[in-house]
């Protein structure tokens, strides 16, 4: 397998969760806590087999996610963490990040983990207001939230994210306001704000279909959503994509990798990858999963791991299509010598129209050898990204 000496980052999906919210359409399980022992070790071996086709290749980045990855407890997280350790080449000043659940943690747990190497934590607090967070089925309380971030600082924590979700039903303007202004209060490094939205396959998404509960108010959002961009800016936040708001040099380097379509090696039930030019995903059933990896022997390549169930082969269209689209959420935008650098071809040669065209309608705008969102746009963004997209690449990856 060919192995260009370049940095990548790792991603690690833990699915383990103690309920399943109504609006989450991520791979995860809830009532499966017995398997967490062997998918550690499954995990670890993971690792093990991968570590031969990246031989040479540093890796800036680490993301736990899921699920719930602070449901984890510390003894399976380090057989996880000393595996990555031992198999990876992970650079001394790497971003390590855990998202957590405020009511999984307490404060010897957040000092285990920093003591494991992690130095930034996401957490899912989605709102400060308890009804709307048993409206999400969360398990948390607002308190908690608290205690949670107070220990966090106290275990040497000073990279923190606090997620939002805005638009939830029943929610008012004000009731919204409260919200972010709390969060401000903690003085967290990273804020990011997701509108609520409707996932096929929910039990969210069915209840509003079924006539259950009523849809978001994307009005309301919309106007959430330019209140929030005035507030995060008169606060100090830099508003460096869609839904993402950091202080200065905060800004999440493991999601910039997503954004500028790197590489990165995703390992756990469901996770993706895109690595040697190919993407490809592990079987997402946590026991099978466990069951493929026993079964995998270190070999050459893709063709050898048995836990990989889903693969997309190399495709220079859909690749110049994703670096294009996925560029475009920052507000960095698209650095056009570095896209033409990378595919060897003149931007408007394969862009050409859907650029016009977007320019015209006054979504995107040309500064500085970039193309990005007009700020005026940034909620129209779908819009542009539509017209980024190769035939064969899937609407759902926006």
């Amino acid at each position: 397998m060919d192995v260009l000496m370049n940095s990548f980052s790792l991603y690690v999906h833990v699915p383990f969760c103690s309920a399943k919210c109504t609006y989450c359409d991520f791979n995860s399980y809830a009532g499966q806590d017995s398997l967490m022992g062997p998918y550690a070790d499954a995990v670890a071996r993971e690792a093990a087999l991968w570590s031969p086709h990246v031989a040479g290749r540093r890796v800036e980045t680490v993301f736990f996610g899921g699920g719930t990855p602070s449901l984890l407890p510390l003894p399976e997280m380090e057989t996880v963490v000393a595996s990555l350790k031992a198999n990876f080449l992970i650079e001394p000043g790497a971003e390590f990040s855990l998202e957590a659940n405020p009511g999984t943690v307490d404060a010897a747990h957040l000092q285990g983990l920093r003591r494991l190497g992690f130095n930034r934590i996401s957490f899912g607090v989605q709102s400060f207001h308890d009804d709307e967070l048993r409206t999400l089925e969360r398990i948390h309380d607002a308190d908690e939230v608290k205690d949670a971030y107070r220990w966090t600082r106290e275990a040497g924590f000073d990279n923190v994210n606090l997620d939002l979700i805005y638009g939830l039903q029943g929610q008012t303007f004000e009731g919204w306001q409260t919200n972010l202004e709390t969060a401000l209060s903690l003085g967290p490094e990273h804020l990011s704000l997701y509108a609520l939205t409707l996932e096929e396959g929910t039990p969210l998404t069915r209840d509003v279909e079924r006539g259950r509960k009523s849809g978001p108010d994307l009005d309301l959002q919309a106007d959430m959503f330019e209140w929030s961009r005035e507030r995060m800016k008169q606060d100090g936040f830099h508003h460096y994509e869609v839904s993402n708001w950091a202080r200065d040099s905060r800004e999440c380097r493991h999601n910039l990798v997503y954004w500028r379509n790197g590489d990165w090696l995703g390992m756990g039930p469901g996770a993706h990858s895109h690595m040697f030019d190919e993407r490809f995903a592990d079987a997402a059933s946590p026991r099978r999963y466990v069951e493929l990896v026993k079964e995998t022997d270190a070999g050459e390549g893709l063709d050898s791991m048995h836990q990989v169930a889903m693969r997309e082969g190399p495709d220079r269209e859909r690749e110049m299509s994703e670096t294009a689209f996925l560029a475009l959420r920052l507000r960095e935008g698209l650095d056009i010598s570095a896209w033409e650098a990378r595919f060897g071809v003149d931007i408007m040669d394969v862009f050409g129209e859907p650029i016009r065209e977007t320019q015209e309608l006054g979504l995107i705008e040309l500064v500085d050898g970039r193309l990005r969102l007009r700020e005026e746009a940034v909620l129209l963004g779908d819009e542009a990204f539509m017209r980024f997209l190769a035939p064969a690449v899937s609407s759902n990856m926006i």
